[in-house]
Protein backbone atom coordinates (compact mmCIF):
# COMPACT_ATOMS: atom_id res chain seq x y z
CA UNK A 1 0.00 0.00 0.00
CA UNK A 2 1.40 3.52 -1.26
CA UNK A 3 0.19 6.47 1.30
CA UNK A 4 1.05 10.13 1.19
CA UNK A 5 0.63 12.17 4.08
CA UNK A 6 1.25 16.05 4.82
CA UNK A 7 1.01 17.60 8.59
CA UNK A 8 1.63 21.50 9.04
CA UNK A 9 2.20 23.82 11.84
CA UNK A 10 2.10 27.64 10.96
CA UNK A 11 5.66 27.11 10.61
CA UNK A 12 7.16 23.91 9.87
CA UNK A 13 5.74 20.95 7.16
CA UNK A 14 6.43 17.42 6.87
CA UNK A 15 5.59 15.11 4.18
CA UNK A 16 6.00 11.92 4.13
CA UNK A 17 5.12 8.45 1.41
CA UNK A 18 5.39 5.30 2.52
CA UNK A 19 5.94 3.06 -0.89
CA UNK A 20 4.68 -0.95 0.06
CA UNK A 21 7.00 -0.80 3.50
CA UNK A 22 9.90 1.90 2.72
CA UNK A 23 9.55 5.01 4.48
CA UNK A 24 10.61 8.54 3.16
CA UNK A 25 9.95 11.77 5.33
CA UNK A 26 10.89 15.57 4.81
CA UNK A 27 10.25 18.37 6.86
CA UNK A 28 10.97 22.11 6.01
CA UNK A 29 10.57 25.09 8.16
CA UNK A 30 8.76 28.33 6.38
CA UNK A 31 7.79 31.85 7.52
CA UNK A 32 4.19 31.56 9.56
CA UNK A 33 3.00 33.63 6.86
CA UNK A 34 4.28 31.56 4.12
CA UNK A 35 2.83 28.46 2.48
CA UNK A 36 5.65 25.98 1.52
CA UNK A 37 6.15 25.25 -2.22
CA UNK A 38 3.81 21.27 -2.66
CA UNK A 39 6.14 20.59 -5.92
CA UNK A 40 9.36 21.16 -3.44
CA UNK A 41 8.49 19.05 -0.73
CA UNK A 42 7.23 16.04 -2.95
CA UNK A 43 10.74 16.29 -4.37
CA UNK A 44 12.01 15.80 -2.03
CA UNK A 45 10.65 12.63 -0.90
CA UNK A 46 10.93 11.20 -4.19
CA UNK A 47 8.31 12.61 -6.30
CA UNK A 48 8.46 12.16 -10.13
CA UNK A 49 11.74 9.83 -9.36
CA UNK A 50 10.38 6.84 -7.49
CA UNK A 51 6.80 7.33 -7.66
CA UNK A 52 4.17 9.79 -9.16
CA UNK A 53 0.77 10.83 -7.21
CA UNK A 54 -1.37 8.50 -9.63
CA UNK A 55 0.63 5.54 -7.84
CA UNK A 56 -0.52 6.67 -3.81
CA UNK A 57 -2.91 4.48 -3.07
CA UNK A 58 -4.39 6.74 -0.06
CA UNK A 59 -3.67 10.24 1.05
CA UNK A 60 -3.78 11.82 4.09
CA UNK A 61 -3.06 15.00 6.25
CA UNK A 62 -2.97 16.26 10.03
CA UNK A 63 -6.13 18.06 11.25
CA UNK A 64 -4.17 19.53 13.30
CA UNK A 65 -5.34 22.64 15.82
CA UNK A 66 -1.60 24.21 15.39
CA UNK A 67 -2.29 26.41 12.51
CA UNK A 68 -5.92 27.00 11.23
CA UNK A 69 -4.30 28.56 8.03
CA UNK A 70 -1.46 25.60 7.61
CA UNK A 71 -4.43 23.24 8.21
CA UNK A 72 -6.87 24.08 5.59
CA UNK A 73 -3.76 24.82 2.70
CA UNK A 74 -3.14 21.35 3.13
CA UNK A 75 -6.61 20.38 3.09
CA UNK A 76 -7.61 22.24 0.35
CA UNK A 77 -4.27 20.85 -1.76
CA UNK A 78 -4.88 17.41 -1.06
CA UNK A 79 -8.78 17.65 -1.71
CA UNK A 80 -7.52 19.11 -5.00
CA UNK A 81 -5.28 15.91 -6.00
CA UNK A 82 -7.35 13.45 -4.47
CA UNK A 83 -10.51 14.60 -5.89
CA UNK A 84 -8.42 14.91 -9.56
CA UNK A 85 -7.20 11.48 -9.36
CA UNK A 86 -10.36 9.51 -7.65
CA UNK A 87 -8.30 8.49 -4.51
CA UNK A 88 -9.59 8.30 -0.94
CA UNK A 89 -8.22 11.25 1.64
CA UNK A 90 -8.23 11.08 5.33
CA UNK A 91 -7.94 13.42 7.90
CA UNK A 92 -6.06 12.21 10.89
CA UNK A 93 -6.47 13.71 14.85
CA UNK A 94 -2.57 13.73 15.48
CA UNK A 95 -1.44 12.36 18.98
CA UNK A 96 1.07 14.79 19.74
CA UNK A 97 0.32 18.34 20.34
CA UNK A 98 3.59 19.15 19.54
CA UNK A 99 6.15 19.22 16.48
CA UNK A 100 4.91 17.96 13.28
CA UNK A 101 5.32 14.15 12.32
CA UNK A 102 3.62 13.35 8.80
CA UNK A 103 5.45 9.53 9.25
CA UNK A 104 2.91 9.38 12.14
CA UNK A 105 -0.08 10.96 10.38
CA UNK A 106 0.69 8.26 7.55
CA UNK A 107 1.11 5.34 9.89
CA UNK A 108 -2.32 6.40 11.79
CA UNK A 109 -3.86 6.47 8.32
CA UNK A 110 -2.90 3.55 7.08
CA UNK A 111 -4.37 1.67 10.15
CA UNK A 112 -7.50 3.37 9.68
CA UNK A 113 -7.51 1.92 6.19
CA UNK A 114 -7.09 -1.65 6.82
CA UNK A 115 -9.61 -1.15 9.55
CA UNK A 116 -12.13 -0.24 7.50
CA UNK A 117 -11.57 -3.00 5.18
CA UNK A 118 -9.85 -1.36 2.39
CA UNK A 119 -12.97 0.77 1.11
CA UNK A 120 -11.98 3.66 -0.38
CA UNK A 121 -15.45 5.13 -0.50
CA UNK A 122 -15.60 5.43 3.28
CA UNK A 123 -12.68 7.95 2.66
CA UNK A 124 -14.56 10.70 0.48
CA UNK A 125 -12.10 13.90 -0.23
CA UNK A 126 -15.44 15.64 -0.38
CA UNK A 127 -15.93 14.63 3.62
CA UNK A 128 -12.29 15.49 4.73
CA UNK A 129 -12.88 18.98 6.05
CA UNK A 130 -10.65 19.98 8.89
CA UNK A 131 -12.37 20.22 12.24
CA UNK A 132 -11.58 23.06 14.52
CA UNK A 133 -11.50 21.87 18.77
CA UNK A 134 -13.00 25.74 19.66
CA UNK A 135 -16.47 26.87 17.59
CA UNK A 136 -14.82 29.17 15.20
CA UNK A 137 -18.38 31.03 15.20
CA UNK A 138 -17.76 32.23 11.54
CA UNK A 139 -21.45 32.72 9.98
CA UNK A 140 -22.11 30.62 6.86
CA UNK A 141 -23.06 32.72 3.70
CA UNK A 142 -26.53 31.82 3.02
CA UNK A 143 -27.24 31.05 6.75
Amino acid sequence: MNILAIDSSGDQTSVCVILNEDIVSFSSKHKRKERPDWNQLLINIGHKKIFLLDDIDLFAYANSSNSYTATRSVATYLKAVTIALAKPLIAVLPEEKEGVHADKIAMVAKQKFIDSGHNPKIFNPDEANPLYAIDTQYKKINE
